[in-house]
């Protein structure tokens, strides 16, 4: 075939990316096309993004670029002192606040392609320390070197902790639904998938965003969510359901329907997080007693107490999470202004 020689027009938008899957989860990070994003804090670049950066969300989240459950991540510059970099996360809804297996990724991917710079932990110089501010708070993320590639990554998350326990809420065609609420970067509804009545296997997908939705606006009409710091970190992110591992050595298996629908094909790491002050609080595990989960996907991630602290009233801890992520592409997004569908749309 003959090489082409064919160059998009000058006032065209051009993006480019790299992308990345954690644990089977899609991770889009952009390196280059985007405006600059100001704001002294990351939650003020997150609203200016919110405010101006939508069109851009939704080319590039959306089909025909993206799916309905696509994710992405763009990188900026650090807010604070001893910052490597900033981060915003985004999705077919919106910006989020924090992302668990985005953070892996990033440090994976980063790492591997000189995209971000960290600094030798201290009391090991093969691993690298990445600092990263997100909306939610500081996230450090380490990754472990061999030669030129990662081998190991994990991060330790903002306080994360139980903010409602045996919660019950009347829910459209499941009548009353028991729920927890916890926060590992962002809110969640824990709920047992046995007692709604849904399977946790890729066969349970439509079922599971139908349910997971319903519960998720069942909650959100009935429970005030407040973060006690920031207001904009003050809502319900999204529904996880609970169930037995596949695998008899894992510890269990579980499935986030978050944003407007969307399947997390990773154990979702906020997630993870917000389930270790569950148990924690629970007193069903103490410092340093990792335990896997399954994804939908039969894709793990390990989450443990590191530190326990707390948070504005809070009894809180510091979560560690660890997981891989796998390069899968390197893209020029292209936007014609003239295409009617230039923008996006989203068909599920």
């Amino acid at each position: 075939m003959p090489n082409p020689t064919w160059s998009p027009p000058g006032h065209w938008t051009r993006i480019t990316t790299i992308d990345a899957h954690c644990a089977g989860e899609p991770l889009r990070i952009f390196t280059g096309g985007l405006p600059p994003i100001p704001g002294d804090t990351i939650l003020a670049k997150r609203r200016y993004a919110e405010e101006r950066l939508e069109q851009l969300r939704t080319a590039t989240m959306w089909e025909p670029r993206g799916h309905a459950d696509m994710y992405g991540a763009i990188l900026t510059e650090a807010v604070t002192p001893d910052g490597h970099a900033g981060v915003l996360f985004l999705h077919n809804e919106g910006f989020s606040t924090m992302c668990g297996h985005g953070i892996i990724a990033l440090a994976q991917v980063g790492v591997e392609t000189g995209l971000l710079h960290g600094e030798p932990a201290p009391d090991d110089p093969a691993v690298l320390e990445i600092r990263l501010d997100t909306p939610a708070g500081r996230v450090t993320a380490y990754a472990r070197r061999e030669e030129n590639r990662v081998t190991e990554v994990w991060f330790h998350n903002v306080p994360s902790f139980v903010y409602a326990r045996e919660q019950k809420v009347a829910v459209e065609g499941l009548g009353q639904v028991r729920y927890d609420v916890a926060f590992g970067g962002a809110f969640y509804a824990f709920c047992r998938a046995e007692e709604v009545g849904v399977g946790l296997g890729p066969e349970n997908y439509r079922e599971l965003i139908d349910v997971g939705m319903r519960i998720k606006r069942a909650v959100m009409t009935s429970l005030l969510i407040r973060h006690s710091v920031e207001i904009d970190l003050g809502f319900l992110y999204g529904t996880i359901f609970t169930g037995p591992a596949h695998d008899p050595a894992h510890h269990s298996r579980n499935v986030c329907i978050f944003a407007d629908g969307e399947v997390d094909r990773s154990p979702t790491g906020t997630g993870v997080s917000a389930r270790v002050a569950l148990h924690y609080k629970r007193g069903e595990i103490g410092l340093d007693e990792p335990f896997i989960v399954e994804s939908i996907l039969g894709a793990t991630f390990t989450g443990a107490v590191v530190e326990t602290t707390t948070f504005h009233g809070y009894e809180a801890v510091i979560p560690r999470v660890s997981g891989r992520a796998y390069i899968c592409g390197r893209n020029e997004l292209l936007i014609d202004p003239h295409d009617p569908l230039a923008y996006g749309f989203l068909l599920r």
